[in-house]
C-alpha cells in the first residue's frame, strides 16, 4: 500500500477531494493520511499530489503487519499477559520486572526483521 501523508492545510484539502473522487484507489483515509491501493493509479494520485504541493506531502510504500510472523512469540505473549494483568494501572516496565517477559528497554532497541 502506499502511505501518503499531508503536512498543510492545502495538502490535506486536496488530499479529502482526491480521497473522494477516487474512492476506488483509497484503502483508509485517517484525517491528514491515507492508505492507498498499490496500483499505477495509487501511485498516480499520491504522486500528483506531491506535484501540486511538494514540500508538504510523504509517501512512503508500507505492507500490512503480520503479528504471527512479523513479531516474536515472546513480544505476543508479552502484550496478551499486559493486557490481563490483574492491576490495570501497572506500567509494563514494573509488570515485567523479575518475570520472562522481554525487558521494555530491550524491545526499543530491536527492530523488527524485514
Amino acid at each position: 500500500m502506499l502511505l501518503v501523508v499531508t503536512y498543510s492545510r492545502g495538502a490535506r484539502d486536496s488530499l479529502r477531494n482526491v480521497c473522494r473522487t477516487h474512492e476506488s484507489s483509497v484503502v483508509r483515509r485517517f484525517g491528514r493520511a491515507a492508505l492507498f491501493e498499490p496500483t499505477y493509479h495509487g501511485a498516480f494520485l499520491a504522486l500528483r499530489l506531491r506535484e501540486k504541493h511538494p514540500g508538504d506531502v510523504q509517501i512512503e510504500r508500507t505492507r500490512p503487519f503480520n503479528e504471527f510472523a512479523d513479531a516474536p512469540d515472546a513480544v505476543r505473549e508479552a502484550a496478551r499477559a499486559y493486557e490481563t494483568r490483574d492491576a490495570s494501572s501497572t506500567p509494563y516496565s514494573a509488570f515485567a520486572a523479575g518475570s520472562a517477559h522481554p525487558d521494555p528497554e530491550r524491545m526499543r532497541e530491536r527492530d523488527l526483521e524485514s
